[in-house]
């Protein structure tokens, strides 16, 4: 089924300010370091960077509040009535992801029949959770907690398992958990070695498609300054970094800001499409929406 817009024009906007949502993490930050630190040309458009987690950036979008955000690829099952993908601005896992952690190494089965903190219903990693599980979550028992209460939820005994993203990825060893899997190495054996897709940047359809791709393009020179300016751009990052050590920001960086992150490519788009066909199939989202890209 396609999308179809699901808000008029909004007349009398001042479209050269935009809204900019992202999630305050050291991969979004290094991203957007250029726009923050006005480094980069920006066409006379001013940006209001909005620093929200991920599931709240997801819900926001479903009532097509900001211009652009950050969403989980989930979501935009969601949302592409409101709006469409920008090329550039992609988190991949490439041979990693979301993790399943417990006190102890958990079996498939074992985790099946165990309480799962989870970060958000509307992440793509909840939707690689049910994907796993061959499950629909009202077939298992979790509960959704803060990303950055994961650790605390299972150490507490609150939950039996623990669905962990961003930096949990890189310090659960520190809380004394053990990996149960990490559902990127699995995407990935199950689907030719495709990354597996968890969040992009999306702008609003109200957009005409010329501006579209102006904006694009300002957000993909703001990714690719930092990434030939690193070292500036990973110490701007690094307050958002919940407790990392620069090595250790720097390297997380490099998972999700990366050659994908310029272009999906055909490979990452074809990985989104394999995703969310997938989730269709399993009843696990309202609709399997066509690819609406910005062209570059």
């Amino acid at each position: 089924m396609t999308c179809r817009v699901g808000l008029a024009y909004l007349a009398g906007v001042d479209t050269r300010k935009l809204t900019l949502g992202h999630s305050p993490d050291p991969d979004d930050a290094f991203m957007f370091y250029a726009l923050a630190k006005h480094l980069i040309p920006t066409h006379g458009f001013e940006f209001e960077h909005i620093l929200q987690d991920i599931q709240t950036l997801n819900e926001r979008a479903t009532r097509g509040e900001l211009d652009i955000t950050a969403i989980s690829i989930h979501a935009y099952a969601y949302v592409c009535g409101h709006y469409a993908l920008l090329p550039s601005g992609a988190s991949m896992g490439d041979g990693y992801g979301p993790m399943l952690v417990a006190q102890r190494r958990l079996s498939k089965a074992e985790v099946a029949r165990r309480r799962i903190a989870v970060p958000g219903t509307m992440t793509s990693a909840f939707l690689a959770l049910q994907l796993w599980l061959e499950k629909p979550g009202r077939e298992f028992n979790f509960v959704v907690v803060p990303f950055d209460q994961i650790f605390k939820t299972v150490n507490s005994g609150a939950a039996d398992v623990g669905l962990i993203i961003h930096e949990g990825q890189l310090t659960y060893q520190n809380e004394g958990l053990q990996v149960c899997a990490d559902l990127g190495v699995w995407w990935g054996e199950q689907n030719d070695g495709l990354p597996l897709p968890l969040g992009g940047n999306v702008i609003h359809k109200r957009f005409e498609p010329a501006t579209r791709q102006t904006i694009s393009g300002i957000l993909t020179a703001s990714i690719q300054f930092s990434l030939e300016h690193r070292a500036e751009a990973v110490a701007h990052a690094l307050r958002y970094a919940r407790d990392m050590g620069r090595d250790l920001a720097d390297r997380f960086v490099g998972m999700y800001v990366n050659h994908w992150t310029l272009d999906y490519g055909d490979k990452g788009r074809e990985s989104i499409r394999r995703f969310l066909s997938r989730a269709h199939r399993m009843g696990l989202i309202p609709r399997l929406p066509e690819l609406e890209f910005v062209e570059a």
